[in-house]
């Protein structure tokens, strides 16, 4: 592992900034459609660095000092004002809107480069067996032309969603359901290799795949599921985390992913681009999660004024979504010095 370089923590910050912009930038424009008063647009979290109030709507937009953040302040975001167009005033749908927005606009950001990843890949893996490596576990169920249409249930339509697929849940046998001359078969209790890298245990792809021609059609078929994969990938893992299959050690903080951006760099544009991918697409995601706080937190308080046809104190709220963001600074606080004591 590399360390730090100079050069990398600009790169990152560039990253970190551009990523935060396009959140915010979704929950801005989604909010000035709908005629809500902003109060300011701001990249970064702490004191000012660079401020500017606009003279026709009085929106401030500014620059502040600790790259951890942003936010869009919107008048009667978090309590009550008599202001026709204050955020709480508007409707619970369009709020509900200004809400996902951000998270929307990450994940979509991770989509658009996705695509240009996969349009700039001269081979395309298919899900049909080709081969298989030497002493390969599988073979003893699989053949050589086999089309893996499913991996335990979940669809497959690529050799990258094969691949996680079997790495992910193939430390135990599984259930393939595969195309195999002409007819759909299902192969129960498919044993493959396993690997350990730091501590977690993963399956091993014992065989190779087809290449597909790089047409459009395939081309786009490809970055699709690509990024229907990586959000699945991101759900995965958040949820393996709860259930215990990985340790807070697997968990980076800003540091961490300054050292995995420096090291893509170093590696090329297309890692660093691909990288910047889970990024995004994992900072779409994790703000979705119903926690106070975060924008998830946010649509579980519409959603509950919703069916109630009323919404909760606003005493209450602003409690929980505190208490939230103090465990959030908490953690980002004890992951960070966990980076750092890796770094030593």
């Amino acid at each position: 592992m590399i360390p730090i370089g100079f050069w990398s923590i600009p790169i990152a910050l560039l990253i970190f900034g551009c990523l935060i912009f396009i959140h915010e930038f979704g929950h801005f424009i989604t909010a000035r459609i709908f005629g809500v008063t902003i109060k300011e647009f701001a990249i970064g979290m702490g004191p000012k660095l660079i401020s500017k109030t606009s003279k026709k709507n009085g929106t401030a937009y500014s620059l502040r000092l600790f790259p951890i953040g942003g936010y869009v302040s919107m008048e009667g975001e978090n309590e009550a004002s008599e202001d026709m167009n204050a955020f709480g005033n508007k409707a619970v749908w369009k709020r509900l809107i200004i809400t996902v927005a951000g998270a929307f606009m990450n994940v979509l950001l991770g989509i658009v480069l996705m695509f240009i990843l996969v349009f700039g890949t001269k081979s395309l893996a298919s899900n049909t067996i080709a081969e298989f490596r030497e002493d390969a576990v599988s073979s003893s169920s699989l053949m050589v032309n086999d089309t893996v249409l499913k991996v335990e249930g979940t669809a497959v339509n690529t050799g990258n969603e094969l691949v996680y697929e079997i790495m992910h849940k193939g430390a135990k046998p599984l259930d393939l359901t595969v195309i195999r001359e002409g007819e759909k078969i299902i192969l129960h209790d498919v044993s493959f290799g396993s690997m350990t890298e730091a501590g977690y245990t993963f399956g091993q792809v014992d065989f190779y795949v087809y290449s597909e021609v790089p047409t459009f059609i395939n081309l786009l078929k490809h970055a699709f599921f690509r990024s229907i994969s990586t959000v699945k990938m991101i759900w995965d893992s958040i949820s393996d985390l709860f259930t215990g299959k990985y340790g807070i050690d697997a968990v980076s903080g800003p540091v961490g992913t300054t050292t995995a951006i420096g090291e893509a760099a170093s590696a090329g544009g297309t890692n660093l681009l691909y990288i910047v991918v889970i990024i995004t697409m994992n900072l779409g995601v994790m703000n979705l999660l119903p926690f106070p706080a975060l924008d998830g937190g946010r649509i579980i308080f519409l959603l509950i004024e919703l069916v109630r046809r009323k919404p909760l104190k606003a005493e209450i709220e602003g409690y929980i979504n505190f208490a939230g963001l103090i465990i959030l600074f908490g953690f980002m606080i004890f992951i960070t010095f966990k980076d750092i004591i890796g770094l030593i």
